[in-house]
């Protein structure tokens, strides 16, 4: 009796782990696909030459699991980008990137290539996505 019920237990740890491995594998796939989706935004069509002054707000969906979704209010005034603010971000780590830094270096640079905050590069490039999605409004007036 002790030797079937040893078995039994045995049975059940071993698909408990094979329910996590498994569980674990997907999780992992996704977050990959979430990585790469991010580091592949191209961050390059907005010339800041050509800036229509006014408000504009700019949105970013997140990506394919919206995990890093975001929008932003962006403020052209004597054809520059003068002020940027979050208006909603439903970043899990939003609380750990400081998007108000990342928003200054767009306006010291007048240019979306700027330094990412360390740490936190994917969620920076959302951020300047959402940045790069106002502007463009500026070049279609």
């Amino acid at each position: 009796m002790k030797g079937k019920r040893k078995m039994i237990g045995w049975m059940i740890t071993l698909s408990i782990v094979g329910v996590l491995a498994v569980s674990g594998g997907i999780g992992w796939s996704k977050l990959t696909k979430e990585h790469e989706e991010a580091r592949a935004l191209p961050l390059n069509t907005v010339d800041f030459n050509e800036l229509t002054d006014g408000t504009y707000q700019g949105y970013y969906e997140g990506g394919m699991y919206k995990w890093r979704e975001n929008e932003c209010e962006v403020i052209v005034s004597d054809g520059k980008v003068s002020e940027i603010k979050m208006l909603s971000s439903k970043d899990p780590g939003a609380e750990n990137t400081t998007a108000k830094t990342l928003y200054e270096r767009v306006v010291a640079e007048q240019s979306l290539q700027v330094d990412a905050i360390s740490g936190a590069t994917l969620t920076s490039k959302a951020y300047l996505q959402a940045v790069e999605n106002a502007l463009l409004q500026t070049q279609n007036n």
